[in-house]
């Protein structure tokens, strides 16, 4: 109880006092016109309320990382809280900080946009290629995921009850027990996706997510009451590794946890709602704030896992059987009740369908501007989106497993990107680049260890492993030190308007 106490105070902390410091290096400005209001298009820059900008923000960044992630880190013990904590408040927040504000300052471009203008147009080709491929990871994670969540909480049997007995017998004898359930939920899934990513931002993500939001709340609140009841009693803290399997906590425990504490997806959505604030004093409570409350989701899903098994050898056991979806399913009707549980259940569903969504549609954008191509046209988008849906349906073929580790290992490789960034954002204005540079060495350091260590990426031994992983941290720090002093100051510049093309001005464009 006292850690889970203690992690809560240590996030709010993060947000009043670490937060300020960072909204007072990037020199928030009132009076600048945001990208929402000299760039709208009824499309993708559309001003919005800046509660309902944070809404969207936090689910958009809250897929199942929060909530899959931190339940295998509490295979490791305690000492997961440590990194929930710290890396939400120190790296992820941070992180997602600074990549809306780079968005703001520079008409609201997207992420490859913004790596090639900080680090170089060479960056930008691969970061466009790369984040494409990580978009469409991470709508394969988001559509699987969910997917199996509902058919725990609906199984074909259930669902065939609710149309007589007639459709329970033909709905029970076509799909109960069958993997071609699971494939019929994730064609709802994947069809909802199509149309929440051609259609403008604010007709169903801007209305829809803040009703999906009462189901996140009863989620985290309903845990939140077990954990402070002692429904889920916490184990004493310790730094041991307490992994069943013997796995070591550097640097498999940074990728496993991942969104609960740093995430490179982040960075890809904080630009959507870049384009959608109205004015630069919302920048800390949506980037900064959205990522202390996903930290705090992380942090009670730690807990809860620990407080409703008897040690890491019964949740280990757990995971086996059924995955981290079979936990969810375990602790929220355990500790909330059928109905409390069904509620928690349809929040952690929520989590992954919210932030898959946004993902496929970063991915028509990154791709949109990377080939030109003008999205008020919608035989455009759907030039672009309709070829992703069929390289994620067909990676839906590919074993969850392996598609959720190379998730991770990207994931985490785009966070030190970014952060490498974010870096030199601040080194051109002068600022406290400080703030970025430790996260940054530090993820470096940890995506390159696993991709060389694990057996699906180099294979090579652990002490090797690590030793080159400290050797690429520090090359990259004196190369960021080295080159720091000769760059070129850079000031904020009011937004500038884009200019219609001829088309727009004819009314060539049909939004959805």
């Amino acid at each position: 109880m006292t850690v889970f106490l203690a992690g809560c105070v240590l996030l709010v902390l993060g947000y009043t006092v670490y937060g300020r410091v960072a909204e007072r290096a990037v020199r928030p400005d009132p009076n600048r016109v945001t990208p929402a209001i000299a760039l709208a298009d009824g499309l993708d820059f559309v001003a919005m309320p800046t509660w309902r900008v944070y809404l969207i923000q936090l689910l958009n960044i809250a897929g199942l990382g929060p909530v899959f992630g931190p339940i295998m880190g509490a295979l490791w013990g305690p000492q997961v809280f440590l990194w929930v904590v710290f890396g939400a408040v120190l790296g992820g927040a941070i992180h997602d900080f600074l990549s809306g504000v780079m968005s703001i300052r520079n008409n609201g471009a997207g992420l490859p946009d913004l790596i090639g203008h900080y680090l170089g147009s060479g960056a930008r080709h691969v970061a466009t290629a790369f984040i494409l491929g990580l978009m469409i990871l991470v709508g394969t994670v988001f559509v699987k995921g969910p997917a199996m969540l509902i058919v725990q909480l609906l199984p074909a049997e259930t669902v065939g009850g609710w149309f007589g007995p007639g459709g329970a017998a033909w709905l029970a004898s076509t799909f109960a027990g069958h993997p071609m359930w699971l494939w019929v939920v994730m064609v709802g899934i994947f069809a909802y996706y199509v149309v929440a990513t051609l259609l403008p931002i604010n007709t169903i993500i801007g209305r829809l997510y803040p009703i999906l939001a009462v189901a996140l709340l009863v989620m985290v609140g309903g845990l939140s009451l077990a954990i402070l009841r002692g429904q889920l009693p916490l184990p004493e803290f310790t730094l041991a590794n307490l992994h069943p399997g013997g796995l070591a906590t550097w640097p498999i425990i940074f990728i496993t946890v991942s969104c609960g504490a740093v995430s490179g997806f982040h960075a890809t959505q904080s630009p959507l709602m870049a384009r959608c604030l109205k004015n630069e004093r919302s920048m800390r409570p949506v980037f900064y704030g959205a990522m202390i409350a996903e930290g705090f989701i992380a942090l009670v899903w730690a807990s809860a896992a620990q407080g409703f098994y008897a040690g890491p050898e019964a949740l280990s056991a757990a995971l086996a059987s059924g995955g981290p979806g079979q936990v969810v399913h375990d602790v929220c009707v355990t500790t909330m009740g059928t109905f409390g549980g069904v509620l928690a259940l349809l929040g952690v569903v929520v989590l992954p369908i919210t932030s898959g969504d946004t993902a496929f549609r970063v991915a028509r954008l990154i791709a949109a501007d990377y080939l030109g191509l003008s999205q008020r046209r919608v035989r455009n988008r759907y030039l672009i989106a309709l070829p992703m849906f069929a390289i994620a349906i067909a990676l839906n073929f590919v074993n969850f497993t392996v598609i959720w580790r190379y998730f991770g290992w990207a994931n985490q490789t785009l966070a030190a990107v970014t952060l490498w960034a974010g870096a030199v954002f601040l080194a051109r204005r002068r600022s406290s680049w400080w703030l970025a540079v430790p996260p940054a060495v530090f993820m470096t350091v940890v995506t390159t260890t696993y991709i060389l260590v694990e057996d699906y990426g180099f294979g090579l031994s652990y002490r090797l492993g690590v030793g080159l992983g400290l050797l690429m941290g520090a090359g990259a720090l004196t190369a960021f030190l080295v080159v720091r002093p000769r760059l070129e100051p850079e000031k904020d510049e009011p937004v500038v308007p884009a200019v219609p093309t001829e088309a727009e001005r004819k009314g060539d464009h049909v939004a959805c």
